[in-house]
């Protein structure tokens, strides 16, 4: 088989366009298949034939040959189109705007799943800005994808963008664990921005709503969210009371100091500890610890009477509960305590619906922790529209790959 005849295989190259000739560099170890177009063209928007304009030549990459860096070049025509104006001819090997092929990319596209922007850049020979091209391509073409969606159970949370409280908010799909949207900062117009864009029939169809205490998450969902339950996260309100019981630890600490003693140096975490999960020897030292300060071993109390008031199934005993929980919480004589119980309080009825219905963030929290992970291995991110496509490009279940390959799956 000749070699013009084994490109135009293996690049699936099909009448009118041909396979003209193929150039071998050894110095520069690059093979350059020079295609040419035989025949009337179409316009490439509406598929019409029309009449040409003129041709210019154009360059993709492909994979490589051997050892050899590959090429494509062709005089791709341009046609004058009486809807559209002038425009280039589509070619079948690549999408519109891309310089590389659609294997190509999609070989960048695998790599991008395993790797880091840099190494991807470095072991393929591309410069940062056409590694981050492709994966934008890519993440456009998986929205325009994406069937509008049908999820019932959402999650609303932050993520740090930047140091200097710089966040954004991402939208996740509780059952089906993966990002629905990356909406840029966590205020009501970015609340508002996204669910006015969203159909009317999905927002009425959202059943339930995690969030954390943040008031314009609350506020966003009892406007565009009519009939979905918000039900505020139980891992939020457990870090307000570690925080709390920390805060008295430290007070306490302060006072034994004071008489000569330090036995409540280096055991935060200790007191933060579930006393479900402790093991035997770290519960002996909470439980002589405790003896040493009345004060804290109150606080520690209050959370550990907390942790169990989500095992409740009926809705007015899990009230009763928590209505038990606040009287003792205000009547402590702790102020972090009784800052708690007033935060509790004022979002009781969130709290009861992730009580009965067995709802929590988990999801969206471990959706932040991978966030983490992909932000750490690109060294941070400063543009927010890349972070964005960075998240969805992982972790919104998008179907990436250009039109024509479909051999490659997710991970």
């Amino acid at each position: 088989m000749r070699d013009r005849d084994l490109y135009a295989k293996i690049l699936g190259i099909t009448s009118p366009w041909h396979v003209n000739d193929v150039a071998l560099d050894v110095a520069a170890g690059k093979v350059e298949v020079l295609v040419e177009h035989r025949g009337k063209a179409c316009c490439s928007k509406c598929g019409r034939t029309c009449p040409g304009y003129d041709t210019r030549e154009r360059r993709w990459r492909h994979l490589d040959t051997c050892q050899f860096e590959t090429h494509l070049v062709a005089q791709v025509p341009r046609v004058r189109c009486e809807e559209h104006g002038v425009v280039q001819a589509a070619v079948p090997w690549s999408e519109p705007g891309s310089r590389f092929t659609a294997m190509f990319e999609a070989l960048v596209i695998d790599w991008l799943k395993e790797a880091s922007f840099r190494a991807v850049a470095r072991r393929l020979g591309l410069s940062w800005d056409e590694v981050d091209g492709i994966r934008s391509r890519a993440v456009k073409r998986g929205l325009a994808r994406r069937e509008a969606s049908t999820a019932t159970r959402i999650g609303l949370d932050e993520t740090s963008f930047q140091k200097r409280h710089e966040y954004v908010t991402v939208v996740t799909d509780l059952d089906r664990s993966c990002v629905l949207a990356v909406l840029d900062g966590r205020t009501g117009a970015a609340m508002d921005a996204y669910f006015d864009d969203v159909s009317e029939d999905w927002r009425d169809s959202v059943e339930v709503v995690a969030m954390d205490m943040w008031r314009p998450y609350s506020n966003a969902a009892a406007k565009w969210l009519p009939n979905a339950e918000v039900c505020f996260d139980r891992f939020h309100v457990a870090q307000h009371l570690g925080d709390a019981v920390n805060t008295v630890r430290k007070e306490e600490h302060r006072r034994l100091c004071g008489e000569g003693d330090r036995s409540l140096a280096k055991t935060k975490y200790l007191w933060l500890e579930n006393a479900r999960k402790m093991r035997p020897s770290r519960r002996l030292k909470l439980s002589r610890l405790q003896g040493s300060s009345v004060r804290l071993g109150r606080a520690w109390a209050l959370k550990e009477l907390a942790s169990k008031l989500w095992d409740y199934r009926s809705r007015v005993w899990a009230r009763k509960g928590w209505k038990a929980w606040l009287s003792l919480a205000s009547r402590s004589r702790l102020k972090p305590m009784v800052k708690v119980a007033r935060m509790v309080r004022k979002h009781l009825d969130g709290i009861l619906n992730a009580v009965i219905r067995r709802t929590t963030n988990a999801a969206s929290e471990s959706m932040n922790a991978r966030i983490k992970r992909i932000k750490s291995m690109a060294y941070g991110y400063r543009n927010r529209e890349r972070f964005r496509d960075a998240i969805l490009f992982h972790l919104g279940g998008l179907d990436l790959y250009p039109a024509g390959v479909s051999t490659h799956t997710d991970s």
